[in-house]
């Protein structure tokens, strides 16, 4: 699924750089070579053509970009930093175990031999 939520923003990021840069950034571009009044689609609906695509595809990108984020693969990370191994492998003072100070009485007193 994040591959191909991966494909669709690489395809639509190349849409959309193909698109501005037909538009002219003073309102000609790709609308100026249809100056005739009379044609289907004659100046003003070429541009407005091209700033619905711009949009559409501009929505859809962030659409995408955030679908990508809720579908990202999240599996147990295997490599894990030093500190916190050591931090994980670190024995709780308060669990161990406590030792005798002190010499049995039957070694001290010789009796055991």
């Amino acid at each position: 699924m994040y591959a191909l939520v991966s494909v669709l923003i690489i395809i639509a990021s190349i849409l959309l750089t193909l698109i501005v840069l037909v538009q002219n950034s003073k309102g000609g571009g790709l609308a100026s070579n249809f100056s005739g009044s009379n044609q289907v689609m004659g100046v003003r609906k070429t541009a407005d053509f091209l700033e619905k695509a711009t949009w559409t595809l501009a929505i859809s990108l962030v659409v995408l970009s955030i679908t990508a984020a809720m579908v990202i693969p999240r599996g147990e990370i295997e490599q894990r930093s030093k500190i916190e191994q050591q931090i994980n492998k670190a024995v709780d003072p308060s669990q161990m175990p406590q030792f005798p100070t002190s010499v049995p009485e039957t070694e001290a007193t010789g009796e055991g031999e």
